[in-house]
Formats: C-alpha cells, sequence, structure tokens
C-alpha cells in the first residue's frame, strides 16, 4: 500500500506542554510476544517537523508508553563530544553508543550516567552531530536493541526517522509528518528564542536543508515514508489537530 497523504488545514503547530517519557530503558519485549500485546504507532519525519510534541501527546492521551529515539542519538553525539571523538569515526562512536547509561525520568529529565543532559543534547552542535552519526551503519546497529527495548504494554508511540521503515517495522499505525522547511525552520527559531538561544532565521533554514538532504540521501535507512505509512502535512496544522488526526487515524483500525 502507498503512502497515504492527509489533507491539511488550520494554523502551525508550536511547541506545547510535554507528556512524561518512559520511567527508564525498559526491558526487551519476551520473544515471540503477540504485537497485539505492545503495540507500536510509528511517527518518523524531518528536523522540526513537530513529531517529538505530537508524539507525547498521543501516548498520554493513550496511556502508552513514548520512545524520542532522536534523544538516543543525540546522546550518542553528546558522549562522542565529551570523549573528544571525531563524528566521522563510526566504530568509535558505536563503541559509544553501546554502552549509553541512559534513563528517562517519568518528569521528562534526561540523565546520562549523572548528569542531567536535557538541554545539553538539544544543542545545534550536539543536533548537527547526530545527523553526522546517523549515516553509519555500526552507530545505528548499536542503538537498534537499545530503542527496542522501549516496547513494552500496553503499546508504545515512538518518534524518528526510521521508527516505521527499520525499527518497528511491524508497527500498527505508522506516519510520516512532515512540514515546509520554512515552517520548520520558524518552529525551531521560536523554540531557540524561548530558551534563551541566539539563533537566526536564515541559518536554522539553511541547517534543515542540509540536515534533509543528508537523511534523505543516506545509505543505511535513509528519512522515506515506509510504504504503508500516511503522510501527514503539519505545515498548516496545529499541535491539537495533528493530535486529533493521529488518534483519528488510530481509532479507524478498528
Amino acid at each position: 500500500m502507498t503512502a497515504t497523504d492527509v489533507p491539511s488545514g488550520g494554523g502551525g503547530p508550536e511547541a506545547g506542554s510535554e507528556a512524561p517519557r518512559a520511567g527508564a530503558v525498559a526491558r526487551p519485549v519476551p520473544a515471540g510476544l503477540d504485537a497485539r500485546v505492545a503495540p507500536v504507532i510509528a511517527i518518523d519525519g524531518p528536523t522540526a517537523s513537530g513529531k517529538g510534541t505530537i508524539a507525547q501527546r498521543v501516548a498520554a492521551t493513550l496511556g502508552w508508553h513514548y520512545l524520542d529515539s532522536g534523544a538516543l542519538y543525540r546522546l550518542a553525539a553528546l558522549g562522542a563530544l565529551r570523549a573528544g571523538l571525531g563524528f566521522d569515526d563510526p566504530a568509535a562512536v558505536a563503541r559509544i553508543a553501546a554502552t549509553l547509561p541512559v534513563a528517562f525520568a517519568p518528569d521528562g529529565r534526561i540523565r546520562l550516567g549523572a548528569d542531567d543532559v536535557t538541554d545539553a543534547i538539544r544543542a545545534e552542535a550536539v543536533g548537527n552531530g547526530a545527523s553526522r552519526i546517523a549515516v553509519h551503519g555500526p552507530v545505528r546497529d548499536a542503538l537498534l536493541a537499545l530503542q527496542r527495548s522501549f516496547r513494552r504494554p500496553p503499546g508504545l508511540v515512538a518518534d524518528g526517522r526510521d521508527m516505521g521503515t527499520v525499527v518497528f517495522p511491524d508497527a500498527a499505525l505508522k506516519l510520516f509528518l512532515t512540514a515546509s522547511a520554512e515552517s520548520r525552520a520558524d518552529r525551531r527559531h521560536k523554540q531557540l528564542i524561548e530558551k534563551g538561544i541566539s539563533a537566526t532565521l536564515s541559518s536554522l533554514l539553511q541547517d534543515l536543508r542540509t540536515r534533509d538532504a543528508r537523511d534523505a540521501s543516506r545509505s543505511v535507512a535513509p528519512l522515506v515514508p515506509a510504504k504503508d505509512a500516511h503522510v501527514l502535512d503539519s505545515t498548516t496544522l496545529t499541535v491539537d489537530e495533528t493530535v486529533a488526526r493521529v488518534l483519528a487515524l488510530w481509532s479507524a483500525r478498528g
């Protein structure tokens, strides 16, 4: 089945209140566990498409667990930076990724070992690093089992770039959330300004376009919609409208 376009309407999403994250890295689902016991809603999309906010809201509404897979790549990039490693050293970065002492607290804080790195991993330099290390097969392999370990009853909402194509190919519902580069740059600019971080709209737009090209052209797990994904353009949708459409698609499954 080809990707399904969902029509848009309304205003543009803005950063809203976040739902609680998983309390800690979950144990893997036992082999052979029926996917209906721990179904997955996979939400993929480019940088700043709003997929994180949408996934958190959907998870909170359903009472499910939530996985921010992008945070894991950012954590690996931060770990590489702190270790003085280059982003173009796949083997070394993969070793960092395979042993990440990560914990997601119920209040949304993220810890790397004893350090609270919630804000540190949102720095633009770390985001760029995450995009660069994501092209390396060994790094993606190192993080695959960790991502899958978040899947547990009653269900999981996972956001990222290859949730529906690689990490959870059996996801019960797959979505590809997108928006124009201009609207995504504007959202990111507002988020950074609210956090007191200086940034120019033009540089953010250029950065997003560079990341989009890199993510879409990488040889390993490129950023593309799964063949059975619903494509949802949120350029003119509010957060509430986008969440409502995702929940409607879930309910429509019967």
